[in-house]
């Protein structure tokens, strides 16, 4: 019985008990899913797994709050749940989580620098054999599944599920959490650089909040910076400064929080490289209070508590 199977299966005999189960389907396009609310077990005929199916689904829990709801989650969209239970943004007995063991998933943006122009309509995806062939207007492309996937995904320390209430898949054998080239390019800039790179780069934004919208940490949407005009902390001009303001404030909103999914750029229509920043923050917080996002419960984030002395801050040492 394939891993697919396996699913349906377990959904269905958790349905009857559940408002509705999160999983994925085809969206407008073979080579694109869109998230799946499955409420019958006609809706399990829809559902997909695998590669293409990126979206972190925990986006939506809180959403539900007060509904007993099932979710289909990965390995790193498994960190979500469990932050959001650290901080009682959920309850565990009103959410069941069907885990995967995940081998990764692609990377829309590098699907299309790939591939030889804007691939339009596509009409077919075939994937196997460590390969993803896409097929448009008669044109086959063969892309190798390992050079397309997410960048999150090539340093996963996390394959499987860490929460879950059924597991499906094997387990991979843990894997010691790397870098990304990018990231340590990045951080060998000087300030100078860096202030340039950025400017550059939210030149860019139109800040439509994507990016806050897909977040799953990001829950305080009806009291947000970017709508709130009494206090007004940003501006609706769109400039470099107060596209910047925002993501600075975003970014320290979710310190001790981000569990570095990546649906923040993910969700991006102008491929704004956010994940610099919170892969960055998210070095201060291990650095200094050794912890990071959605890896164990009851784990309080470090800025959500207090504590008279911090073991790694000296305060009284200046």
């Amino acid at each position: 019985m394939s891993q697919l199977d396996d699913l349906k299966n377990a959904i269905k005999s958790h349905l009857g008990e559940l408002e509705c189960v999160i999983g994925w389907e085809q969206g407008y396009d073979p080579l694109h899913a869109t998230p799946l609310f499955i409420r019958t077990e006609a809706d399990l005929d829809r559902l997909i797994i695998g590669p293409l199916a990126v979206h972190n689904l925990v986006t939506y829990l809180t959403g539900f709050k007060g509904k007993k709801i099932g979710v289909v989650v990965k390995g790193c969209d498994s960190k979500s749940v469990i932050q959001l239970l650290n901080e009682n943004l959920i309850k565990r007995d009103e959410v069941v989580i069907f885990g995967l063991c995940c081998d990764g998933v692609v990377s829309q943006r590098k699907i299309r620098a790939a591939l030889p122009a804007d691939p339009g309509f596509v009409e077919s995806v075939d994937i196997g054999g460590g390969d993803l062939k896409i097929t448009v207007a008669g044109q086959a492309a063969t892309l190798k599944l390992s050079e397309v996937l997410a960048d999150k995904c090539l340093i996963c320390a996390t394959p499987d599920a860490i929460i879950s209430d059924v597991l499906i898949g094997a387990p991979h054998t843990p894997t010691p959490a790397a870098s990304l080239a990018c990231q340590d390019e990045f951080e060998a800039k000087s300030d100078a650089e860096k202030l340039a790179f950025w400017q550059e780069t939210m030149s860019r934004c139109i800040r439509c909040y994507a990016c806050r919208n897909a977040c799953p940490m990001c829950v305080c949407r009806d009291h947000c910076i970017a709508t709130s005009r009494d206090p007004l902390w940003i501006s609706q001009d769109n400039s470099p400064a107060e596209n910047m303001m925002f993501q600075m404030v975003h970014v320290s909103h979710l310190a001790g929080r981000c569990t570095e999914c990546g649906e923040c750029e993910r969700a991006c229509p102008v491929d704004i490289p956010l994940m610099l920043l919170r892969r960055w923050m998210n070095k201060q917080v291990k650095d200094v209070f050794e912890l990071q996002a959605g890896m164990a419960l009851e784990q309080t984030p470090p800025l959500l508590t207090f504590k008279v002395e911090e073991e790694r801050i000296n305060e009284r040492g200046w």
